[in-house]
C-alpha cells in the first residue's frame, strides 16, 4: 500500500490572525551568537506576514508563542483563532494545549506522515535558511552570525511581494505600503560615525552591516575589531565597491542537525515542502521521525543524535587565520606565544647539520568562550609535529604521571572534614619549562621566519608542546623543584606531595599544569604560592572552584564539599542532541541484554550507524563516570564493550544513559565532616556477558562521611561457574584496591584510622568464608590461584571481609 497523493487545496482565511502557521527548526549545526540553536516561525495565513524568534532550547517554543500572541493581538486588536503546527512535542505539551484552550484558540495538527498539511510553515523555514546561507556566503562574517541573517531574511520577506497574496505581506498586515529605500546589502562594509572619540582619533570606523533593529530606527553594525554588534543611524554604505570586488564563499555549511530526522544520505538535499499544498503531488519524507510511528521496534531512536558538529570559526592553518575576520586577534595571540618562547629561551637559530631532517611545527588556534557564548580570549599555540620523531633518536622515554582522580577526591574529602584551605594555580606554558637531553631541530614557525635567516632552523633548548617527551620533561623539572623546596613525594601517588612542619601541613597535587594546594595555614600556603610564582610563570586562580571541569561547591559552615558536573552534562547532552529528550529513571534498563551479535542487520542500519558518533558519546559518558558519577559506572562499562562495531540496540543503550543523566544532572558527590574511615562494598553479577559468559565485578569505597572516592565496574578475566566464585573474584579485586588506599592514607599522615583494617562488605556468605580460609574444596578448588591473594591480604590484617544483607 502506498500513500495517497496530497492534492487538496485548503481554504484561505479572510482576515489577519484567522490562522497562524508555526514550525520549529533546529538544532542547527552551528550555534548562533548568544547560544541560540533553534528558531521558531509564525506565519499569518491571510497576509503571509511572518515572525521569527531565536531559541536556545526547543522547550522555549511555548514562551515564544506567548510573546508573539501578546504582540500581534495588541497591534491588530484582534485575536488568534487557529494555530496550525506539526506534531512536535513542543506543541503537544499539556501546558501549551491548556493555554490554547484558555485563550479560545483552536489547535490544528498535521496528520502523521503528511507534512504538506503544514506546508506554509515548512516552506517558510526552508526559504529562510536558503536566504541565510546566501547572505552569509556574500559576507566575511563568521557563520555564527546566522541569527542576524535570519532576522534580516524575515524582514525582507515581509516587505516583498508574494505570489500567494495580492499585495505585500507588510501592506496586508499594517495597511500601508512598505518603503524599500532603506534596504541595504547584508554583510556590506560601511563607514560608521563613532560615538565617543579622542581628539586625534578618526571619526569613522569601518564596520559590517548585519541587520535592522526592531526596537529602534537605524541599522545593526558589527565592529571587526571585537565583533561587538551595535545600533547606529549615521553610516555611509559601501555597497557598490563591495559587490564589484567581493568573491562569495564557495559553500556555507549551516544545516538543521540530523539529531531528530530520519536517517538519510548526507549528500541529499532536504525535502522541499511547498507553501501551497496543491503544488506537492507526491508525499515527501517527514522531517521529524519521532512523529511517525510506523517503523519496526528495532528502529526506534535510530534518528537521534547523529553528530554533525563542524567548528564554527576556529582556523586550522596559518593561512586561514590570516584570512579570518579575527586575523588581528590571531596575530596578537601568536605574537604573545612567540614572546613566551623567547622569554623561556626555547630555541636558538642554527644551520641545519648535514643528514638531519628537522621536524615541522604548526599553529593551533582556539577561541575560548564564556558561559554566554561570547569570545573571551583568542589562543594560539605553537605545536611541534611530534609524530615525525623517531624513538631512540629524538626521544627515549615518554611516560609522565598525572594525579589520579581518586587521590584528588580523597584529599578533598580530608579538606572537608578538617576544614582545610583549597587553593588553585595554573602553570602558563608549562611544557616550555622542561629541558631536553636530545638534539632536536625544528623548522621556523610559519609567519615568524627571521629575515635573512630563512635557511636556518630552530635548535630546541627546551621542551615544546607536541614533542613526545614534552610532558615527561616538564614533570621531571617540576618534581626536582618542589622536592628542593622541602616537599616529599607520596610513594603511592607520584603527583601528590606533602610538607609537614609541626602542626602546619601542605599538600600539593599536580595534574599536568593544574596545581591544587591544600593546607591548614594561610601563611604557609601563601609562601608556597609565592615560591611557585618565582619558579614558574603562574596564574593564581584563588580558591578552587573548578578542577578539571568539575565544579567544587563548598559550605565552610557545615564543612561540606560537593563535586558537580552539571555544566559538563548539559554540554554533552547538547553535543549529542539529547537536551530535549525524555528523562530516564535508570541508567540501564532491567532485562536488557547486549551482545556482539546485535550488529547492523541491513544496509539501512549500516548507513545509519556509520554516522553515529558512538565512540565519542561513550568517551564523553566515561569522563563523567570517572569524575563524579559512580551511578553510571556499570552501564558505561557495558556499552563500552561494543565500540568496534556497534549496532542500533547498543546506541539505544547509550542514549538511555544520556536520558538518565538529564534527570539526575544535579546529583553531586558530597563529602562531610564525618569520620575519616574508609569502607568498601563489593558485588558481582553472574555470567552477564552474553558473548563470553563472564561476570562483572563492582566495587565502591566511601570516605569522609560516606562520600564515594573510588568505584569500579569491570568484566572479570575468568569464567566463574558459581555465584560464590564470581563474588570471590570481585572481593579479591576490591581488596587489592583497599591495600593501595590504606597505604596512601598512611603516607598522608593526617588520617588517624589509616593503620586500621579496611572493612569490605560482601553479600555472599561463601565468598566471605573462603576469604578467611578454604572451607569447601569442591566449590573452590578450581578458582585461579591468583585470586587467593585475597586470603593473604585478609590474613595479614590489611582488610576484613564482612557479610552484609
Amino acid at each position: 500500500m502506498t500513500k495517497r497523493s496530497f492534492s487538496a487545496k485548503g481554504a484561505r482565511v479572510t482576515e489577519c490572525l484567522g490562522l497562524i502557521h508555526t514550525d520549529v527548526c533546529g538544532p542547527m549545526s552551528i550555534q548562533a551568537r548568544g547560544g541560540y540553536e533553534y528558531f521558531i516561525t509564525f506565519t499569518d495565513d491571510y497576509s503571509r506576514f511572518g515572525y521569527v524568534y531565536l531559541m536556545r532550547h526547543k522547550s522555549d517554543a511555548f514562551d515564544m508563542f506567548k510573546a508573539f500572541k501578546a504582540e500581534v493581538e495588541n497591534q491588530l486588536e484582534k485575536h488568534i483563532k487557529i494555530l496550525r503546527s506539526d506534531r512536535g512535542g513542543e506543541y503537544l505539551s499539556g501546558e501549551f494545549q491548556q493555554y490554547l484552550i484558555d485563550n479560545e484558540i483552536v489547535s490544528q495538527f498535521s496528520a502523521p506522515g503528511t507534512p504538506q498539511q503544514n506546508g506554509v510553515a515548512e516552506r517558510r523555514n526552508r526559504t529562510l535558511l536558503d536566504m541565510v546561507r546566501s547572505m552569509l556566503s556574500y559576507s566575511t562574517l563568521p557563520i555564527s552570525f546566522w541569527g542576524y541573517a535570519l532576522q534580516t531574511a524575515i524582514y525582507i520577506l515581509n516587505d516583498v511581494p508574494s505570489k500567494f497574496v495580492p499585495k505585500t505581506p507588510h501592506e496586508l498586515w499594517t495597511g500601508h505600503k512598505p518603503s524599500l529605500q532603506h534596504l541595504r546589502i547584508f554583510g556590506c562594509p560601511a563607514h560608521v560615525l563613532k560615538g565617543k572619540i579622542e581628539k586625534m582619533e578618526s571619526r569613522l570606523e569601518t564596520c559590517i552591516f548585519v541587520g535592522y533593529p526592531k526596537e529602534t530606527k537605524g541599522y545593526y553594525f558589527c565592529s571587526p575589531s571585537d565583533l561587538k554588534v551595535f545600533v547606529s543611524t549615521n553610516a555611509k554604505f559601501l555597497e557598490k565597491d563591495y559587490m564589484n570586488d567581493f568573491v562569495p564563499r564557495s559553500r556555507i555549511v549551516l544545516n538543521e542537525m540530523s539529531g531528530d530526522t530520519i536517517p538519510r544520505e548526507v549528500t541529499q538535499p532536504n525535502p522541499i515542502v511547498s507553501s501551497d499544498p496543491t503544488q506537492d503531488q507526491q508525499p515527501t519524507i517527514p522531517r521529524r521521525s519521532g512523529r511517525v510511528r510506523t517503523q519496526p521496534e528495532r528502529y526506534i531512536g535510530l534518528g537521534e543524535s547523529v553528530e554533525n558538529l563542524p567548528n564554527d570559526d576556529d582556523p586550522y592553518t596559518y593561512k586561514e587565520a590570516m584570512e579570518d575576520v579575527d586575523s588581528h586577534h590571531w596575530q596578537k595571540a601568536m605574537q604573545s606565544e612567540i614572546e613566551s618562547m623567547f622569554d623561556n629561551k626555547v630555541w636558538s637559530l642554527v644551520d641545519l647539520p648535514k643528514g638531519i631532517k628537522p621536524i615541522g611545527c604548526k599553529w593551533v588556534y582556539k577561541r575560548k568562550r564564556g558561559m554566554d557564548g561570547k569570545v573571551e580570549t583568542f589562543k594560539a599555540r605553537l605545536v611541534a609535529k611530534g609524530y615525525t620523531q623517531k624513538e631512540g633518536i629524538d626521544y627515549e622515554e615518554t611516560f609522565s604521571p598525572v594525579a589520579m582522580l581518586k587521590s584528588i577526591r580523597i584529599l578533598l574529602s580530608i579538606a572537608a572534614s578538617l576544614d582545610l584551605e583549597i587553593w588553585q594555580m595554573d602553570v602558563k606554558t608549562a611544557f616550555l619549562n622542561g629541558s631536553l637531553d636530545e638534539s632536536i631541530y625544528m623548522m621556523q614557525p610559519e609567519g615568524f621566519i627571521e629575515k635573512g635567516q630563512m635557511e636556518k632552523v630552530c635548535k630546541l633548548q627546551k621542551s615544546i608542546y607536541g614533542l613526545k617527551q614534552a610532558s615527561r620533561s616538564w614533570n621531571i623539572r617540576f618534581d626536582q623543584a618542589v622536592k628542593g623546596f622541602g616537599f616529599i613525594q607520596n610513594p603511592d601517588e607520584p603527583c601528590v606531595y606533602k610538607r609537614i612542619k609541626g602542626d602546619k601541613l601542605v599538600f600539593l597535587i599536580l595534574y599536568v599544569d593544574d596545581i591544587l594546594l591544600i593546607g591548614n595555614d594561610v601563611g604557609v600556603l601563601t609562601s608556597v604560592k609565592e615560591w611557585l610564582a618565582k619558579q614558574f610563570d603562574m596564574k593564581d586562580l584563588g580558591e578552587a572552584s573548578f578542577i578539571l571541569g568539575i565544579q567544587v561547591i563548598r559550605d565552610r559552615k557545615n564543612r561540606t564539599i560537593a563535586l558537580s558536573q552539571a555544566s559538563y552534562i548539559d554540554k554533552i547532552l547538547s553535543r549529542f542532541s539529547m537536551q530535549d529528550s525524555k528523562k530516564g529513571m535508570l541508567p540501564f534498563r532491567h532485562g536488557i541484554k547486549l551482545s556482539k551479535e546485535q550488529v547492523p542487520k541491513n544496509e539501512q542500519e549500516e548507513q545509519f550507524m556509520s554516522r553515529v558518533p558512538y565512540a565519542s558519546a561513550v568517551g564523553s559518558l566515561m569522563y563523567a563516570m570517572l569524575c563524579t558519577r559512580p551511578d553510571i559506572c556499570f552501564a558505561v562499562g557495558i556499552v563500552s564493550r561494543f565500540q568496534s562495531k556497534p549496532g542500533p540496540d547498543h546506541w539505544t543503550a547509550v542514549k538511555h544513559i544520556f536520558k538518565y543523566l538529564k534527570r539526575t544532572r544535579d546529583n553531586m558527590l558530597v563529602y562531610t565532616r564525618g569520620d575519616l574511615i574508609p569502607v568498601g562494598y563489593t558485588d558481582s553479577d553472574f555470567q552477564s556477558d552474553s558473548d563470553s559468559r563472564k561476570s562483572t565485578s563492582g566495587a565502591v569505597f566511601t570516605f569522609g562521611g560516606g562520600g564515594a572516592v573510588k568505584w569500579r565496574s569491570i568484566k572479570q578475566s575468568c569464567i566463574a561457574d558459581s555465584t560464590m566464585e564470581a563474588e570471590y573474584v570481585a572481593a579479591c579485586e576490591a581488596a587489592k584496591e583497599a591495600v593501595w588506599l590504606r597505604q596512601f592514607l598512611i603516607d598522608l599522615e593526617v588520617v588517624p584510622s589509616a593503620n586500621k583494617q579496611i572493612t569490605i562488605y560482601c553479600d555472599n556468605s561463601g565468598a566471605v568464608t573462603n576469604s578467611k580460609e578454604p572451607r569447601s574444596h569442591k566449590r573452590g578448588k578450581h578458582i585461579e590461584r591468583k585470586y587467593n591473594l585475597l586470603r593473604e591480604i585478609v590474613q595479614r590484617g590489611d582488610v576484613t571481609i564482612t557479610k552484609i544483607a
